[in-house]
């Protein structure tokens, strides 16, 4: 096992892409907040979310290896490729785990924080094992947890520098939520034939494409719905935000047209899934306009 192969199997990318969840968290609560406390937040917040994450993409390494998924699929990934064996991705698992919960006491007791930092890094790091183990095969419940384990971090970056988190910032939440879900969705009507094949039951399969179209078409206009909410309180900086907010929402309410269109082709759901995903980025980038 070597060291480029650890890195790999932790899947440091999408760890550092979903820690700016907790940059815009910390940065849109920052008002009162000395610089120095706001430094020490960013930078725990950042080590804790990367290893609590990276934990979660090798458990989830394991069980797919484990169900053959990943033979299949992803045969030049650390572990079926033989770089990493199982017994090494378990402690690679744990060791990311204690380092992340270790971070996270020992911000708390720094900064004196209180436990809800603590349990929101606990429960971040259960949902990584409960989705690898179970979620991800139960479809819908699968689709919760990804929508959680991601905007969590929106709620972890504000708790760290006030326990009384404002509104526009559960606005944020939901908003990053419910596009998230709304993509997962789509996936599964995207990916029917490969999901029947492995027994994972989406809403596609379950309900049927055209139902799980409008649970996915709800999904987005609640989405769109909370992305609006903030600019009736009282964010740092409404003016930024409005204008940075006009591009996701335009790309976003042209998935939402195309999810009403009768369409069921693979390449049709394909299309959505990506504006959403756009979508998604240009909403995270509106959420850092709002805090400057």
């Amino acid at each position: 096992m070597k060291l480029k192969d650890i890195i790999e199997i932790l899947r440091p990318i999408n760890d550092i892409m979903g820690t700016l969840t907790v940059v815009i968290g910390i940065l849109n609560t920052r008002t009162g907040i000395p610089l120095q406390a706001l430094i020490l937040n960013v930078l725990f917040g950042i080590l804790t979310y990367f290893f609590i994450a990276g934990s979660g993409m090798v458990i989830n390494d394991y069980y797919d290896f484990k169900s053959g998924i990943d033979v299949i699929n992803r045969p030049e990934r650390p572990i079926p490729s033989g770089r990493i064996n199982t017994k090494q991705a378990i402690i690679i698992w744990i060791c990311s785990l204690i380092i992340g919960i270790s971070i996270s006491i020992i911000h708390s007791f720094l900064m004196i924080l209180g436990p809800l930092n603590i349990i929101i890094v606990c429960f971040f790091g259960f949902i990584g094992w409960f989705y690898a183990k179970w979620g991800k095969k139960s479809g819908f419940l699968g689709n919760l947890v990804v929508s959680v384990s991601f905007s969590i971090g929106l709620l972890y970056g504000a708790i760290l520098n006030n326990s009384n988190i404002p509104n526009y910032i559960y606005y944020f939440f939901f908003t990053s939520f419910f596009l998230l879900l709304s993509r997962e969705i789509i996936k599964g009507c995207e990916d029917v034939e490969g999901d029947k094949k492995y027994g994972v039951k989406t809403l596609a399969i379950t309900l049927g494409i055209k139902k799980a179209k409008y649970f996915a078409l709800v999904s987005a206009i609640l989405s769109v719905i909370f992305f609006i909410l903030p600019l009736t309180t009282n964010i740092i900086n409404p003016i930024l935000f409005l204008v940075s907010m006009l591009f996701g929402l335009i790309i976003v309410i042209i998935a939402i047209i195309l999810m009403i269109t009768p369409n069921v082709e693979k390449n049709y759901f394909k299309k959505i899934s990506l504006l959403l995903k756009v979508g998604a980025l240009l909403g995270l980038i509106a959420f850092v306009f709002a805090s400057i």
